[in-house]
């Protein structure tokens, strides 16, 4: 049965895999860890209380996938000793459907693997930006924060909009979304960039095709205990209206929250929570990933500047192209990989860019992130 051979060496390999990781080594730190909490002041200190209970959940999550791919593996390694004595056809079949999520576990698996930096366990930050254009970018950037808001319902993600700002005729004109999830920053900082789109305009009535370009920044939800200094007196705090669909949907109080921290003219707003304090509260998160940003850049640039790296990043660093017409195909320009299937990318389909993109950085490209710079342009 030469399907049944094939599968086992697939799971044979796959044996092997779990074999690398140290289960001991995780449950000592994980016992070490709940020694911590059991003890009576563990809560004094509420900062290092938070940490170590991240960890912990860290660490049980680490265990519980590494004991399921155990399981899996032991489940296939029976039904394939079973389809090899009986060569039952439908036997068979279901090894085929076993093996193939099984693969799928452990190729999401070594993804995660990849994804070493401190913060990319964190949960993420994405905001939206059109390019030039008025009308046209808008909707595009509204198609990309559709596309990233479908990729995260896909995994199981959280979604929650901490500042959308409508377009006067269709789309956006700016979004900042909360994605909730184990290992949303590492996966989603593969997005940072320019997103390019080439389309025959809808709202043009000569029907002509349309350049569009809108930015995508990520970071990293910060924790209360990140080491990002914030001084009160560097901010300006406005309060203004919140936006909305007219009618009843008109907000009547100022509970949208502005903060502008001076030193480095970094903005963060904060408008679809219903109290001022929750938008306060939404907008110094946003402030704080976007002063902790700013730090590892110049951490690069200084890096850069000691190694002699000569790479420049120009306005047109675009990531990644989307062409509906005259052809269809999304092409990641980074790592060359393209598709032809462009409803199914916007519909949230990226894992594959994001893979690629992931293990080209472990070639050696570091953790940095590429631009993100707004334009527009009609052909």
């Amino acid at each position: 049965m030469n399907y049944a051979s094939a599968s086992r060496r697939s799971v044979n390999r796959s044996a092997s895999f779990g074999g690398i990781f140290d289960f001991s080594r995780l449950t000592s730190e994980l016992q070490d860890l709940e020694r911590q909490t059991a003890q009576p002041d563990f809560w004094s200190n509420t900062q290092n209380a938070a940490r170590v209970n991240r960890n912990k959940s860290s660490l049980e999550r680490e265990i519980r996938r590494w004991a399921d791919i155990e399981r899996q593996n032991g489940d296939l390694s029976a039904l394939l000793q079973l389809a090899e004595e009986s060569e039952d056809a439908e036997l068979v079949r279901e090894l085929e459907a076993a093996l193939k999520q099984f693969e799928q576990s452990v190729g999401q698996l070594r993804i995660e693997l990849l994804l070493s930096g401190e913060h990319d366990i964190s949960n993420a930050l994405v905001a939206i930006h059109p390019g030039a254009g008025g009308t046209e970018s808008q909707d595009w950037a509204q198609m990309l924060m559709r596309m990233y808001i479908r990729w995260a319902e896909r995994r199981g993600y959280k979604v929650a909009a901490l500042d959308l700002q409508a377009g006067e005729g269709a789309g956006i004109k700016s979004a900042t979304l909360s994605i909730t999830g184990p290992y949303a920053y590492g996966y989603l900082k593969a997005e940072a960039g320019v997103h390019r789109l080439v389309r025959i305009s809808p709202f043009d009535a000569n029907k002509r095709r349309h350049t569009s370009f809108a930015s995508v920044f990520v970071y990293p939800e910060l924790d209360d205990d990140t080491d990002i200094a914030i001084d009160e007196k560097d901010l300006r705090i406005d309060t203004f209206r919140s936006g909305g669909a007219g009618g009843q949907n008109v907000n009547k109080v100022e509970t949208a929250i502005r903060i502008t921290h001076i030193p480095t003219n970094l903005v963060a707003q904060c408008q679809n929570e219903r109290s001022q304090l929750q938008n306060r509260m939404g907008a110094m998160k946003i402030l704080k990933a976007k002063l902790f940003e700013l730090e590892e850049q110049k951490k690069q640039e200084k890096f850069n500047a000691i190694v002699g790296e000569k790479k420049g990043i120009s306005w047109g660093s675009q990531i990644r192209s989307y062409v509906f017409q005259p052809y269809q195909m999304v092409k990641d320009l980074r790592t060359g990989v393209e598709v032809g299937q462009v409803d199914a990318v916007m519909d949230g389909g990226i894992d594959q860019f994001i893979e690629a993109f992931l293990k080209k950085q472990l070639g050696g490209q570091g953790n940095s992130q590429p631009s993100a710079v707004s334009s527009n342009e009609e052909d």
